[in-house]
C-alpha cells in the first residue's frame, strides 16, 4: 500500500481505478478553488492510496469475514429478542 495523502487534480477523479496492476481509492473528494486572478486553482482535493491487487483483495475479504460475523451475531441476538417476545 501507498498513501499519496492528500492530492490534487483539475479531473475529478473516481471513487475507485483498477488497472493491470493496482487499485486506486480515492476518498474524501471535494471540489476546490483557491487563489485570485491568473493564479487560481480550480479543480479537485482527495485523499489517494495505491493498493497491489493482492494487498486489495485481502483486504476486501477481511471486511467481508467482519461483515459475516456481525451478521450471525445479528441474527443471533434476534433470535433472542424473539424468544423473549414469544414467550
Amino acid at each position: 500500500m501507498v498513501d499519496y495523502g492528500t492530492v490534487r487534480s483539475t479531473v475529478e477523479p473516481e471513487a475507485k481505478i483498477v488497472d493491470e496492476l493496482s487499485v486506486w481509492v480515492n476518498t474524501d473528494i471535494a471540489p476546490i478553488q483557491e487563489g485570485e486572478g491568473d493564479e487560481t486553482f480550480t479543480g479537485f482535493e482527495f485523499h489517494q492510496v495505491q493498493y497491489s491487487k493482492d494487498e486489495y483483495i485481502k483486504m476486501i475479504d477481511e471486511k467481508n469475514a467482519s461483515l459475516e460475523t456481525q451478521a450471525t451475531d445479528i441474527q443471533l441476538a434476534l433470535c433472542d429478542v424473539y424468544e423473549l417476545i414469544g414467550g
